[in-house]
């Protein structure tokens, strides 16, 4: 490991990729301390802390995904939400309307102007959160040094402003550094709460129990934990190769091809994106209601309820956990979808066409785009079932002992799979210079 980092700084180009995103990653912290303009920072943590339960509630969760923002109410503290949101919509209205699949498909320029799309919708997204919070501020006394409508607008401008540079970051990063760059930026918020999360726990399971019971349960702790992580790293590497030969063919007097080469076919082929697309889907409701200054009760605080995670498997309200269905299909209806936009099986089967390539047993063209869509079928389902166990046995938890913190479900996996893929894309480039990298053996 020592070594792999040792070879990675000497490369010129990845040292320079590696520092860029620690550079990114400090200055993403540095934002979560910056307050917003106007705030009278003490009411409002006041009312933060009241309402987020030391951390279990709903806006403890919040709290938890933009690294400490909201309780600070800081310029970032609407986070890279609206992108997500925005990146969701775009997505959806490729498959629904048939020009932005064309544009889709047109190659570079074509995701060039769905990018652009993507980034203006963000800007209206963060206007509209940041409009909702700031004029729920407005309307209770005590959160703004003064009742005026410039210290609003002023709110509103910080928030997006946040949002937008957060989201640029997260391009950046992708661009020049190593990772993707907004998995980065939520894996890097989530693992800031960590220390806190383990503290809770520690107090709310080990502490004031005699030596063996909290001996047996900081064990139990670290078992679940270490089960999941390992759980998330199977997922994230276990793969399904078909083997693909290529014809034989003379080229002036040299025989060239004959060759066999894998396709490999990822389990998790979506990623961490499925989960990513889920949450933010059942966040972006909920917040607005909250800043809207929505108190119920009510047919919509009904709804509201069924998409609180915190409502889930709660024994005192057990029918909230309906919202646990809904949330667990929308992970594999996600898993499904992000792998049709972003591996498209008859476009490989034409390449391999061209290129005289063919899998064994199974004829060129069609078939073979056929025999990949099927096999894709089996382990997306595979890899979507992986991905909702890590999620929702932390859930369960929560729901039955109260124990709701960062590294649970949805945020191990954010975080591991940010860690892996990271550590692969050094990896790779490691590997070209003919080095050994972090993954080895």
């Amino acid at each position: 490991m020592l070594e792999a980092i040792k070879n990675a700084f000497k490369t010129k180009e990845i040292r320079t990729k590696i520092l860029f995103t620690l550079a990114m990653i400090v200055v993403i912290r540095l934002g979560t301390a910056i307050p917003i303009p106007g705030m009278d920072l003490a009411n409002y943590q006041s009312w933060y802390r009241s309402l987020a339960g030391e951390g279990t509630g709903l806006l403890g969760l919040l709290d938890r995904f933009t690294g400490g923002s909201f309780e600070r109410m800081s310029v970032f503290a609407l986070n890279i939400t609206p992108y997500i949101t925005a990146s969701i919509i775009i997505q959806l209205l490729t498959i629904a309307i048939p020009a932005l699949e064309e544009m889709q498909r047109d190659g570079e320029e074509g995701r060039k102007k769905l990018t652009k799309w993507t980034r203006f919708l963000t800007v209206g997204l963060a206007v509209l959160e940041g409009g909702l919070m700031a004029m729920g501020f407005y309307r209770s006394p005590g959160f703004l040094v003064a009742q005026s409508p410039i210290l609003v607008v002023q709110i509103v401008a910080a928030l997006t402003a946040g949002s937008a540079f957060l989201m640029w970051v997260g391009e950046r990063i992708t661009e020049k550094g190593v990772g993707n760059g907004i998995s980065v930026v939520l894996g890097v918020n989530i693992i800031s709460r960590m220390p806190a999360d383990f503290m809770t726990l520690f107090n709310q399971f080990v502490l004031n129990r005699n030596v063996i019971q909290g001996l047996l349960v900081a064990i139990l702790i670290i078992a679940i934990v270490v089960a999941m992580v390992v759980l998330v790293v199977i997922l994230n590497s276990a793969e399904r190769r078909i083997p693909v030969q290529y014809a034989k063919k003379m080229q002036g007097r040299r025989m060239m091809g004959g060759n066999t080469a894998e396709i490999p076919l990822k389990v998790n082929t979506a990623g961490v994106m499925p989960v990513i697309f889920a949450m933010s889907l059942f966040q972006f409701p909920i917040i607005i209601s909250q800043f809207a200054g929505y108190e119920g009760p009510g047919t919509w605080q009904e709804i509201m309820n069924y998409m609180n995670q915190n409502m889930w498997v709660n024994p005192s309200a057990f029918r909230y956990t309906l919202g646990l269905l809904a949330y667990i299909a929308l992970m594999i209806f996600f898993a499904y979808f992000y792998t049709s936009v972003t591996f498209n099986p008859l476009e490989i089967a034409d390449n391999m066409k061209k290129q005289g390539g063919f899998i064994p047993g199974i004829r060129p063209g069609k078939p073979t785009s056929d025999y990949l869509a099927n096999i894709l079928k089996y382990i997306i389902f595979i890899g979507a079932a992986g991905l909702v166990i890590v999620a929702v046995v932390p859930i369960i938890f929560n729901g039955l002992f109260s124990a709701n913190v960062s590294f649970g479900g949805t945020s191990l996996i954010i975080v591991v799979s940010v860690i892996l893929d990271t550590l692969k894309q050094i990896e790779s480039q490691l590997v070209v210079r003919n080095y050994k990298g972090f993954l080895e053996g």
